[in-house]
């Protein structure tokens, strides 16, 4: 059977459990249907480029899927009458990757970041402030 990537996002008023859930029922429809979800990954709520629906973030959520196309079609229908979804992108690829996607890798490298202290410029010290000199001292100073 053919393998898919597929990622849906989901409104963010929506709870975790909420997306959860909508997760299971897409998942349980690929099931019924004959084909198999071979991982799942939440992403989290997070930040859109451009508002969607008056939307600002949006609940990402990726599924592996093996199954034949006809599965995907009618899942695809049941996400564009669904209103907490959305976005859904379904696309075909040769095989699936191993371990986490490249969306928890990132996620991964940028918790070690945070916890090595820092990463941004803004987070270091820089010392004491030097006075200003020329005429924008002077009037500076006459205040």
């Amino acid at each position: 059977m053919p393998l898919y990537e597929h990622v849906f996002l989901a409104r963010q008023d929506a709870s975790a459990q909420q997306v959860e859930d909508l997760t299971n029922q897409i998942t349980g429809a690929i099931s019924s249907l004959g084909g198999k979800v071979t991982k799942t990954e939440s992403w989290g709520l997070r930040s859109l480029t451009y508002r969607m629906n008056k939307n600002r973030k949006a609940h990402f959520v990726l599924l592996n899927v093996d199954s034949p196309a006809t599965v995907i079609a009618e899942i695809e229908r049941q996400e564009r009458i669904n209103e907490d979804v959305l976005r859904y992108l379904t696309i075909r690829v040769d095989e699936h990757e191993d371990g986490p996607s490249a969306m928890m890798r990132k996620a991964d490298r940028d918790r070690e970041r945070d916890d090595r202290g820092g990463g941004f410029r803004g987070d270091r010290d820089r010392g004491p402030r030097r006075p200003r000199e020329g005429a924008e001292a002077t009037a500076a100073n006459q205040e």
